[in-house]
């Protein structure tokens, strides 16, 4: 299927990316100064500004809470951005769409970030985060059921790898991972998989970007023959939690995450791939207000509650 018009017409009118190096600081304005302002964005019940005291140092969190209820499941999202963009903000519309949809208290993770933060201090925010929302599931209004981790792209990297992280360290809360066109192989050679050649321009992100949007994680300490950086090179996945992927049909990362999702069957542990037609990747961040891209949160609520 062809790019859908409305990610074509949207791409055609983005100005050309600045000659030279990526500049980190300059991006991360660029993204920021496109947040909408607190008024336009979904309503919920609540949305509240925390520090969560972890083993891992102090790390913010953003806590979503969609309606007035005694109790909730919770989910712990950690947003995309090659591991040194985006931010709490950024993605503040993905994490009220996942509260809203699902009907969870999403707590939005704002971790630290390449290259300033070497490698593993994003990853270990993320898992401290986590053991923190199970920690403190009383004043959260945990119900003490579902405790789901997600995330887009690189935070879908960070959801598998802290589901790996918890099943080795014994921590056996988490209870669902949703991976949204996630980044689970950092080793970007094309030949390893056939959407890095096909899906290599024209809808987006293109395979010859990814090697310097991740060399600032990489750079920074990050080994891609680490199942911690790279999830689908984990040998074994036996015991993982329940797992929802979304794929985008047109996505250069679309193999990986559904080779990844076959793994996971072969280990016994269910496993659903979902790839949307039409959609290069990062379509949940930037095109939910496509209905038929939106249907990813409906879809990740069906999962949360047919898998719970």
């Amino acid at each position: 299927m062809p790019l859908h018009p409305e990610i074509a017409k949207a791409l055609a009118a983005m100005p050309a990316p600045p000659p030279g190096p990526l500049d980190p600081v300059a991006m991360r304005a660029g993204e920021e100064a496109q947040v909408p302002p607190p008024a336009d964005r979904l309503p919920l019940h609540s949305v509240e500004d925390l520090t969560a005291e972890t083993a891992a140092g102090e790390v913010p969190v953003r806590v979503y809470t969609p309606d007035r209820a005694e109790d909730y499941g919770l989910l712990v999202y950690f947003h995309g951005g090659a591991f040194f963009l985006g931010s709490l903000d950024t993605h503040d519309h993905v994490a009220r769409s996942l509260a809203r949809e699902t009907g969870l208290k999403v707590v939005s993770v704002g971790y630290r970030l390449a290259p300033e933060h070497a490698f593993p201090a994003g990853l270990e925010d993320c898992y401290a985060a986590v053991r923190w929302a199970a920690g403190n599931g009383d004043a959260l209004g945990w119900d003490g059921t579902t405790l789901a981790v997600a995330g887009d792209s690189s935070g879908g990297t960070f959801a598998a790898a802290v589901a790996g992280m918890a099943r080795d360290g014994g921590f056996d809360r988490i209870t669902h991972q949703v991976l949204f066109y996630p980044s689970l192989d950092l080793d970007f050679d094309t030949d390893r998989y056939a959407s890095l050649r096909e899906n290599a321009t024209g809808y987006g992100m293109e395979t010859a970007g990814l090697k310097p949007f991740n060399a600032f994680y990489i750079g920074s300490g990050a080994d891609p023959a680490d199942p911690r950086v790279s999830p689908v090179k984990r040998a074994d996945l036996t015991g993982l939690p329940p797992a929802l992927i979304i794929t985008g049909e047109l996505d250069p990362l679309r193999d990986e995450g559904e080779l990844y999702g076959r793994r996971l069957r072969d280990a016994g542990v269910d496993a659903a791939v979902s790839r949307y037609a039409g959609a290069g990747h990062g379509f949940v961040q930037h095109f939910s207000w496509i209905p038929e891209y939106h249907r990813a949160f409906e879809e990740t609520a069906a999962f949360l509650k047919r898998a719970s």
